[in-house]
């Protein structure tokens, strides 16, 4: 990574990243950030790993039953773990400033609608990846010109309601849901986590040096 980002690898070193989940999406993400370079990545989940995580969560099948930030802190020693649910009012109460990126791979629809009325500006979402078989129909664009997602539809209209207009980077897939259910393929769902991480890295860098 310093070879191909030469003097801007410094900006991975010394960002600070929040990441909120750490499922099929957040734990793709995860794995990538700390393989680039950045230390700095405090991680907020609740859940425990469960044999149903296996087919997308990186992990899951070494650490059945046991809490996610916690197992996640032996493979990624220099994590700073929070143990809580992430709800509406953990992220009103929550202090963000002292993270220069927050990356929402959460599903709570309250809570992610918060995320983005607060930290809008430091901001990048991931919607659906559930239901879905093609990888390359993932996509990165603001909020306003996503489509082709039920989940991120919602998000739109609600955030309409509250007359926010401002803009931030989602993650989202323009595949039609495969099934109703929630069936999960790993290739869509790393694929999300994987482009999070890319698009983290592309703002760090862009990043002027005096801001991170």
């Amino acid at each position: 990574m310093e070879m191909l980002l030469g003097d801007d690898f410094s900006k991975l070193q010394n960002a600070s990243i929040l990441l909120l989940g750490v499922g099929g999406v957040g734990s793709f993400c995860l794995d990538c950030l700390v393989r680039s370079g950045i230390k700095d990545i405090t991680i907020v989940d609740f859940d425990t790993f469960d044999e149903t995580n296996q087919n997308r969560q990186m992990w899951s099948e070494l650490h059945e039953g046991e809490v996610k930030v916690e197992a996640l802190l032996q493979h990624y020693p220099e994590l700073k773990i929070i143990n809580i649910r992430i709800d509406e009012q953990w992220v009103w109460d929550f202090d963000f400033e002292p993270y220069d990126l927050v990356l929402d791979a959460i599903d709570d629809t309250k809570a992610k609608l918060a995320l983005a009325q607060k930290c809008y500006k430091k901001l990048i979402s991931s919607f659906g990846s559930a239901k879905r078989l093609d990888p390359t129909k993932v996509q990165v664009s603001d909020i306003w010109k996503s489509y082709g997602d039920r989940f991120g539809a919602k998000i739109r209209y609600e955030l309409k309601k509250r007359r926010f207009s401002k803009k931030y980077k989602v993650i989202f897939s323009s595949e039609e849901a495969q099934v109703k259910e929630k069936g999960s393929f790993m290739g869509v769902t790393a694929t999300f986590g994987l482009v999070m991480c890319a698009e983290a890295i592309k703002t760090i860098k862009e990043k002027k040096e005096a801001d991170v």
